[in-house]
């Protein structure tokens, strides 16, 4: 069973993608799910930068209805789920179950009562920036308004917090990262990130982070886009041994039950080589085979890591 942590399909599904049908040129859709053995997935309401706070608000919601008519046209296929114990309901009734995300904290304005109006309808993590700073926080991107956390910002991380949800770290500036990291009193989580020490993209994680993440129990989903697994990727295209180390590393830092898959898909322009679509990720753990690791460590992070990460940022819910 895999539990992605990061998919931007319902910006797809505005656009007129098809989830139901085997789209030759799609990279999430119903039967590439099932061949990829997905039994869980975030589907990420991303808001772009560029749009104004209301834009932003009215996309999301937008975004959040689409995901909501697809469990509703699916016929059983797939199920709304909010906590890791929905997940092992549906999984028992042979369910996807589909979890929501949003990617940029913009469509909370700067009004706690949006976020916990999101989190009402099933919002469970929140990435803070995109590719810009907002009223929350500085973006890797960027990097330059708030020197990390906006005051508002602190205060979105308590509330969180007391809501059990989970803060995403993806996307956001160095400063961000330990803002939250010192701030937060449950663990964090980067759900589609990589590694700095192999490919030195802003967006990527340093060992001092892996090892924070560590310490704060948290996670960490491997992000399959290749400007974040490699240098140049038209120089040297990664495929799944690139993705894998990246895993490794991750797992050498952060230990292995911290680590897991944010494939990105849906979000990300090109894939690695071998790695079309989300049917592709068996490859994954079939090259992960090849270097030793157990069943178990497998299971661990293709999901059970996630699942664990989220129990336990409910538990310190107040």
């Amino acid at each position: 069973m895999v539990f992605d942590s990061h998919m931007d399909t319902p910006t797809e599904l505005l656009r007129g993608r098809d989830i139901f049908i085997d789209g030759s040129a799609q990279q999430v859709d119903l039967p590439k799910l099932r061949r990829g053995e997905v039994g869980a997935a975030f589907f990420a309401l991303y808001c772009s930068a560029q749009l104004s706070p209301n834009e932003a608000t009215a996309h999301a919601l937008e975004m959040a209805g689409a995901v909501e008519r697809i469990i509703r046209e699916s016929k059983g296929e797939f199920a709304s789920a909010y906590s890791p114990s929905d997940f092992y309901i549906n999984q028992a009734k042979g369910k996807i179950s589909l979890f929501l995300g949003m990617e940029n904290a913009s469509p909370i304005q700067e009004s706690l009562d949006l976020l916990e109006a999101f989190h009402k309808i099933g919002v469970r993590y929140v990435t803070l920036t995109h590719n810009g700073d907002n009223s929350v926080a500085d973006s890797a991107a960027e990097g330059s308004r708030w020197g990390g956390l906006s005051p508002f910002g602190k205060k979105v991380v308590k509330r969180m917090n007391e809501l059990g949800m989970m803060i995403d770290l993806s996307h956001a500036s160095d400063r961000t990262f330990w803002d939250c990291i010192e701030l937060s009193e449950a663990p964090v989580v980067a759900t589609h990130s990589c590694c700095r020490a192999l490919c030195p993209h802003r967006r990527n994680l340093t060992d001092d982070m892996l090892r924070a993440l560590k310490e704060k129990d948290a996670y960490v989903g491997i992000n399959f886009y290749p400007y974040f697994l490699v240098e140049d990727p038209l120089k040297t295209p990664p495929g799944v041994k690139e993705i894998v180390d990246h895993i490794d590393h991750a797992v050498r830092l952060a230990g292995v039950e911290h680590v897991g898959i944010g494939s990105d898909y849906d979000g990300i322009e090109i894939t690695p080589e071998g790695m079309e679509n989300v049917g592709c990720l068996p490859k994954v753990f079939e090259e992960m085979r090849r270097r030793g690791y157990s069943e178990e460590q497998i299971s661990l992070i293709s999901g059970e890591n996630l699942l664990a990460v989220m129990d336990r940022i409910i538990s310190c819910s107040k």
